[in-house]
C-alpha cells in the first residue's frame, strides 16, 4: 500500500515556547497543496469548521471538542472559565447545523465542564482536554469496527461507487464509506471505487481520489451525471456513502447528490449502504423531514474555485445536503455491525447505548 495522507487533525500540547493548538490539514487546498494550520483559540477552530478547512461529521466533532479544551486554555486565571466554555461551546455549535456529531461531541464537552465544577483552571483545561482526547481515540476505533463490519458486505473482487468523501479526511480515524473499503483491502481483497466528482466543492475529485490514490487504491473520478450510466455499464458491487445525520426511522443526509444516488441504485438493483457512527444516529427525530439542511453560499456555485460560471444577478439555490429516504437504503452499517430494514428498533437500541465518553465511558 502507498504512503498513508498525513493526519487529518492532531492535538498539540503546549509548551514553553507555543500555545496548545489543534493542527488541521487544510482541505479547501487539496489535492494541490498539503498545508497543516494551527487552530490556537476557539475562533480559528469555528472558522476552520464553517470554511471547510476541516470537514466531514466525525472529524468537525472530533475538531470541535479541541476548540472547547482552547477556550479553556485562554479562560485560565480570568475567574470566568466555565462561563468562558460555555461560550465556546454556544460559538462551535453555530458552525453548521446539519452534522449531529457536532452537536454530540459538544455535549459529551458540556457535560465534562458539569462534571468539574470548582476545579482550578489548570485542572478544568486538563479534564477538558482529556474529554476531546477521549472523543479523538473512540473515533479512531469506531472507524476500524465499522469498517470491519462493512467489509463483510464486498466480494473478493468489488467496485464500489461513493459520492463525496467520507475517509480519513472526514474522521479523525480511516473514515467510514471509504474505512469500510480499507478494512476490504486489508482484508486482501481486491476493490475499486469510482467516485463522483460531489458538485459544487468537488469533495470526491479533490478529496476522496486524493487519499484513495495515496493508499494505492484504484480509483477513478466521473462526473456527477455520469453516476447513471457507470451504474448501468461498469458492473457496480454497491454505492456506500457516509452520513452526517440519520433519523431513528433510518433516514439519512449526507452531501447533496446522494439522494439521486441512491434512486439510481435502486433503478439498476444495486446495494445502496451508509457507514456511520452510531454517534451520527438522532434519535430525537423520528424522520428525515426535520433535518435541518445547511444552505451555504452562492459564491461557491458562481465562482467555485475563482471563475464566474453563472450570469451575474441570476439565483442560486445550494443546499449541502439531501435526505435519502431509508427504504432506498439496503443497509446501515455501524461500530455495532450492520442493520437492514426496519431500521428503528435497532437504531433505538444502538442510539441509546452511546454514552457520555467525556466522562470516561466507553462504548
Amino acid at each position: 500500500m502507498a504512503a498513508e495522507p498525513p493526519p487529518t487533525l492532531q492535538w498539540r500540547e503546549a509548551s514553553s515556547q507555543v500555545p496548545p493548538a489543534l493542527v488541521l490539514l487544510d482541505q479547501t487546498l487539496l489535492p494541490v497543496e498539503e498545508v497543516l494550520r494551527n487552530c490556537t483559540d476557539v475562533e480559528t477552530v469555528a472558522e476552520a469548521i464553517e470554511s471547510l478547512r476541516v470537514r466531514g461529521a466525525p472529524a468537525i466533532g472530533v475538531a470541535a471538542a479541541y476548540g472547547v479544551a482552547l477556550g479553556a486554555w485562554h479562560a485560565r486565571g480570568t475567574g470566568a472559565g466555565a462561563t468562558t466554555v460555555s461560550a465556546a461551546v454556544a460559538r462551535l455549535g453555530r458552525t453548521r447545523p446539519t452534522a449531529v456529531n457536532l452537536f454530540w461531541a459538544l455535549d459529551c464537552m458540556q457535560q465534562a465542564l458539569d462534571a468539574a465544577t470548582g476545579s482550578s483552571d489548570d485542572e478544568l483545561y486538563a479534564t477538558l482536554v482529556a474529554a476531546a482526547q477521549r472523543i479523538d481515540a473512540d473515533d479512531r476505533r469506531l472507524c476500524r469496527l465499522l469498517g470491519e463490519h462493512g467489509a463483510a458486505l464486498l466480494p473478493d473482487d468489488a467496485t464500489v461507487l461513493t459520492h463525496c468523501n467520507a475517509g480519513s479526511l472526514a474522521t479523525a480515524g480511516w473514515g467510514t464509506a471509504l474505512g469500510v473499503i480499507y478494512a476490504a483491502v486489508e482484508q486482501g481483497k481486491k476493490v475499486r471505487v469510482f467516485a463522483d466528482e460531489t458538485r459544487p466543492l468537488l469533495q470526491g475529485a479533490r478529496l476522496t481520489a486524493w487519499e484513495l490514490q495515496r493508499r494505492g487504491i484504484d480509483v477513478t473520478v466521473i462526473c456527477d451525471v455520469a453516476a447513471a450510466s457507470v451504474l448501468r455499464d461498469h458492473r457496480i458491487d454497491c454505492v456506500i456513502t457516509g452520513a452526517d445525520r440519520i433519523a431513528a426511522n433510518g433516514d439519512v443526509a449526507n452531501k447533496i447528490g446522494t439522494y439521486g444516488v441512491a434512486l439510481m441504485a435502486r433503478a439498476h438493483d444495486i446495494p445502496f449502504y451508509v457507514a456511520a457512527p452510531t454517534s451520527t444516529v438522532d434519535l430525537e427525530l423520528a424522520s428525515g423531514d426535520l433535518i435541518p439542511i445547511e444552505e451555504r453560499a452562492a459564491h461557491e456555485i458562481t465562482e467555485g474555485f475563482g471563475r464566474r460560471t453563472v450570469p451575474t444577478g441570476v439565483n442560486v439555490y445550494n443546499p449541502a445536503f439531501d435526505v435519502t429516504p431509508h427504504h432506498l437504503v439496503s443497509a446501515i452499517i455501524t461500530e455495532h455491525g450492520v442493520a437492514r430494514m426496519p431500521y428503528d428498533s435497532v437504531l433505538q437500541t444502538w442510539g441509546k447505548a452511546i454514552p457520555a465518553i467525556a466522562t470516561g465511558a466507553s462504548r
